[in-house]
């Protein structure tokens, strides 16, 4: 079993939630029609129609959607700017097209980055017909405006997350796609029994979701497949898991 480390707690002059654990059921949902087929969206923070002042942002973050489109569905062209975009493909075939129809496809683990900067047109498509896709959006703040646009993707396999936190996107990790926000992604496929750790530094925090599998226990807590965690002013993350589950964590500066 991975070492585990006890995390203190950043204490204040008043005591405040450390740790808000979110249930599948409170999370927005939503089904939209779109070419070819629908999407049903889980959208974690306020985004489009979806409005909360609760659940506006966590730090660099600030959209958070798990999307699943139906067999050959398609979002169609739309544009966007001043974003730094994660893609996380959760299940199925994600492809992404931008104008001249130019993109690349994920398959399930694998991850995306995209820097929107000054402005860029993209649609996702499930490029499967006979199969449902699932991918998780995720929007950063960029650390400059009018950025270059660009588009990398990373082949991750599923041995490279076991029982570990695999750095997907990241503004200082060499291994991982880079973002020019400040704030990495990291995934991990983590083995019933089994426990992780992920340290916090200063004004840090994270964003952890329950992609699937579990439940998993986060800094004592239970997390259902699914739902999410917002962790704030604690050393890390502590996870332990009662089955298998598949993880997204998000560490970003808090702004």
């Amino acid at each position: 079993m991975i070492g585990l480390q006890t995390f203190k707690v950043r204490r204040r002059v008043r005591k405040v939630l450390m740790i808000t654990v979110r249930n599948p059921g409170s999370i927005y949902q939503v089904d939209v029609p779109i070419d070819g087929g629908s999407c049903h969206g889980r959208w974690h923070f306020s985004f489009d129609r979806y409005y909360d002042p609760e659940w506006m942002r966590f730090g660099t973050l600030r959209v958070f959607n798990d999307d699943t489109l139906t067999p050959g569905a398609v979002w169609p062209l739309h544009p966007h700017r001043e974003i730094e975009v994660v893609t996380y493909c959760a299940g199925g075939e994600f492809r992404h097209a931008d104008e001249n129809g130019e993109g690349g496809v994920l398959k399930e683990g694998w991850v995306q980055h995209t820097t929107v900067g000054r402005g860029m047109w993209h649609s996702e498509i499930n490029n499967r017909k006979d199969a449902p896709m699932r991918f998780i959006q995720m929007w950063y703040t960029p650390s400059a405006p009018g950025l270059e646009p660009s588009v990398e993707q990373k082949a991750v396999e599923k041995e490279e997350r076991t029982n570990r936190f695999l750095p997907l996107v990241s503004v200082d990790d060499k291994g991982a796609l880079p973002i020019l926000s400040d704030a990495t992604v990291l995934s991990s496929f983590l083995e019933k029994g089994r426990s992780l750790t992920h340290a916090l530094e200063a004004h840090r925090g994270a964003y952890l979701h329950l992609v699937g599998g579990g439940p998993v226990h986060v800094n004592g807590k239970k997390l259902s497949a699914m739902g999410a965690a917002r962790i704030a002013d604690e050393d890390g993350v502590l996870v332990r898991s009662d089955a298998d589950a598949e993880l997204l964590l998000a560490d970003v500066l808090l702004i």
